[in-house]
């Protein structure tokens, strides 16, 4: 059974039933269920299919690909092909023997059979544009975790394949409604303060959640996946790189940089932090990074393009680095540490960056959604010729009616009390915010937080609040 995707399904269905072929490209990160959608999609009937070996020689890949054939009904023979012209030439014998009215193709990890020298990408074009294309009955479905791959072969290919696809697809991780829909669908009964809580660790990943036992509470399922002598995802931040990009040690440079600023750094800082240095390679690994959904490219309100700041938001890599960087002893970690400093303090910024991936509910809540927004970050240095005491905001939403919501996220177990020293913080905030920018739109002062606000001498200050409840809509 299939959660969510709906969007994702129908894309796919109409591609299969238009009167011509259609090439697809469907990628996005690891564990993020790009094969189950295709096979769901599909009904797992395909004319023919294949999934790339990983870490094996050309040959090796020839190989698995004529026994992937001979496995859906080609006569092979004895000549197996050298090269793969040769096998795209058995794949065309294969389609033409078929009685399906659609033949559907689907070829997984297909990175993985581009072996150095193997022209695989060449015998592919030739396939599609030179035979395939010209058909009407072909759905050819590429499909590959290695995104920064997918995105310079396929998607943005600039030889043959240039401007050949009909259909790309970048599947994103679940929302937090989804996960809750899923937990369901796999009978597992959660509060979604629980289900918050398992976002902030695992994100909308699905493989994560689907790892959870219907018999342990949520922490118990943390620390039987991260803390346990075995537990099956204690090393799963390496594999999760090395998996997605052809040179990890690049990436995973840039993100740990990013790990230890919250609101993010320019590329300059990027630059200047990293052995990268301010070149061509610093802006691939960049956009690699944002194309798979581990960090966001935003401006700083009242500022340009170029000015443009990259923040770490991705769930699970943030929980790597506070808890499994140095790995606890305890394999009871999880449960032992509830309430204390660090959890704590680690439950607040992951709590920011859930509202950062739910910005459309927070719109929906505040009754917005149908008007035009842009989202920002903002900070500023103190300057005390000014009056400006050093400020930032982690969430702007910025519209079109000229009123800005700055909103502040604050997790907490109960509802959120605001004291007199956090309402002068606001005060100083919303100061220096419309000093600096100059802004003339209304601002409206949104708290979102996990339960709701109590209501004291300071929370008339709050326009609007919004609830972790809400983040589910």
């Amino acid at each position: 059974m299939i959660i969510a995707r709906e969007e994702e399904l129908r894309r796919l269905h109409e591609a299969a039933e238009s009167e011509y072929s259609q090439f697809i490209a469907v990628y996005g990160r690891r564990r993020i269920g790009k094969t189950f959608l295709i096979r769901e999609a599909f009904n797992y009937h395909f004319t023919f299919e294949h999934a790339g070996l990983a870490h094996q020689d050309k040959e090796a890949e020839l190989a698995a690909f004529c026994n992937s054939l001979a496995g859906h009904g080609l006569e092979v023979g004895e000549a197996k092909p050298q090269n793969w012209l040769d096998a795209f030439e058995l794949l065309k014998k294969l389609i033409r023997e078929s009685g399906d009215t659609k033949k559907v193709i689907f070829i997984d990890e297909l990175s993985w059979m581009d072996t150095p020298g193997s022209d695989l990408v060449a015998a592919l074009e030739a396939f599609w544009n030179g035979w395939a294309s010209a058909r009407k009955d072909v759905v050819l479905i590429v499909c590959a975790s290695a995104t920064s791959w997918m995105m310079d072969e396929i998607i943005h290919n600039k030889g043959g394949l240039y401007n050949r696809l009909n259909l790309q697809i970048g599947l994103k991780p679940f929302t937090l409604k989804e996960c809750e829909e899923y937990l369901q669908a796999m009978n597992i009964v959660m509060s979604r303060q629980d289900i918050l809580e398992g976002y902030m660790v695992f994100g909308g990943v699905p493989f994560y959640w689907s790892l959870l036992r219907k018999d342990l509470s949520l922490a118990q399922n943390i620390d039987a996946l991260f803390f346990a002598e075995s537990a099956p995802l204690k090393n799963e931040f390496s594999y999760l790189y090395a998996s997605l990009f052809d040179n990890p040690t690049k990436y995973i440079e840039v993100i740990t940089a990013l790990g230890k600023k919250k609101i993010g750094m320019t590329r300059q800082e990027i630059a200047q932090t990293t052995s990268l240095f301010n070149s061509g390679i610093l802006t691939g690994v960049l956009e690699d990074l944002e194309n798979c959904g581990f960090i966001r490219g935003y401006t700083e309100f009242g500022k340009k393009k170029k000015g443009e700041v990259f923040q770490l938001i991705d769930n699970f890599t943030l929980f790597h680095f506070k808890f499994l960087e140095t790995p606890p002893t305890d394999e009871h970690f999880w449960v032992n540490t509830l309430n204390t400093p660090g959890r704590n303090s680690w439950c607040g910024l992951a709590f920011e960056r859930v509202c950062l991936e739910h910005v459309p509910q927070i719109k929906q809540k505040l009754g917005i959604s149908g008007v035009l927004t842009e989202t920002h970050s903002w900070q500023c240095k103190e300057d005390p010729d000014k009056g400006v005491n050093g400020s930032q905001i982690d969430l702007l939403i910025v519209r079109q009616d000229r009123v800005i919501n700055v909103c502040e996220a604050k997790y907490s177990s109960l509802d959120y009390t605001i004291t007199k020293a956090y309402d002068m913080k606001l005060r100083e905030k919303i100061h220096d915010f419309q000093t600096v920018t100059r802004t003339r739109n209304t601002i409206h002062l949104t708290l979102i937080t996990t339960y709701g606000l109590k209501q004291n001498a300071y929370s008339g200050s709050i326009q609007s609040v919004v609830t972790a409840e809400d983040l589910f809509a």
